[in-house]
């Protein structure tokens, strides 16, 4: 069954409205973008989510001392390098791993094979800041992915709307979703809900 991350969560609300409605992720953000977060507010929204829901800590290029930092401080089950962090980093730091790549063409999707981690995300390239843009980039890129499709997460201008149809030409093993379920650059109750719906109803 598809797993659902709903990611740059920032009210306690909104992970409240997700964690009820059945994700299996929850993502924040501690990287520059108009959804991050401080560490006290992560302390604070990590205390809401159940044991069964992932964690996830989103970071570009940052420090290994603030990633560990962070890590056992909210506590984190995964960290998600979204910035320019070699393998060779990410292999030092050695805590649970999710690395991303921005997806331009079929040359982005062979990076993947240059890592040793839990799972690759492919995401839409962003634009005013690191991460995804609210886009979806050309899913047949993925048909020919050297990535076992148990370790691949997928971004990138999913919406309520068209994360059925995601699923059923890629098969990630986890969608990831932030724009796609906000109105006016906050999330929204009814569009996490309706999201999460459509992930469980395709799965059924």
């Amino acid at each position: 069954m598809t797993k659902v991350k709903v990611c740059g969560l920032m009210e306690s609300g909104h992970v409240k409205t997700a964690v009820e409605a059945g994700v299996d992720a929850i993502g924040f953000v501690f990287a520059p973008s108009r959804r991050r977060i401080t560490l006290d507010k992560a302390i604070e929204l990590a205390s809401l989510v159940p044991s069964n829901v992932l964690k996830i800590g989103v970071f570009v290029d940052a420090t290994a001392e603030e990633i560990k930092r962070v890590y056992e401080s909210v506590p984190l089950d995964y960290i998600q390098y979204h910035g320019n962090e070699s393998q060779e980093f990410i292999g030092k730091i050695g805590l649970p791993s999710i690395k991303v790549l921005s997806v331009y063409s079929n040359e982005d999707i062979k990076r993947a094979e240059k890592y040793e981690v839990d799972f690759i995300l492919f995401d839409t390239p962003g634009k005013e800041f690191k991460g995804g843009s609210g886009e979806t980039f050309d899913w047949h890129l993925l048909e020919d992915v050297g990535v076992p499709l148990n370790k691949l997460i997928l971004a990138g201008g999913l919406n309520p709307g068209n994360v059925s149809e995601a699923i059923q030409r890629v098969k990630p093993y986890m969608v990831d979703v932030s724009s796609g379920v906000e109105i006016d650059n906050r999330k929204d109750d009814d569009l996490i809900r309706a999201f999460v719906s459509a992930v469980k109803n395709e799965e059924r």
